[in-house]
């Protein structure tokens, strides 16, 4: 797998309250980005793995989700993460 615990670990404990927390929105859009980010460069190989394709649509989907959620609840934690994500609306 691509995806390590301790990479998992990682990426909550630098973006959500601790490693073991998995539940805070920063650290749900963080992974996604990270797997956005995977499969986007396997996409560039594999143009045609439409299955991927179907993943990644959704997994975009999520991520604009929670997105959406943070700009709702927290206007300031929504543009932290974005700027420290890098991610564009």
């Amino acid at each position: 797998m691509y995806l390590t615990k301790e990479a998992k670990a990682e990426i909550f404990k630098k973006h959500g309250k601790s490693e073991k927390d998995t539940g805070t929105t920063e650290g749900q859009i963080a992974l996604f980005t990270f797997r956005i980010n995977h499969l986007t460069e396997h996409l560039k190989n594999n143009r045609k793995d439409f299955n991927t394709e179907r993943s990644l649509v959704k997994l975009v989907g999520k991520r604009r989700s929670l997105l959406d959620y943070l700009i709702k609840t927290d206007i300031v934690r929504y543009r932290e993460i974005i700027k420290e994500l890098n991610i564009r609306k």
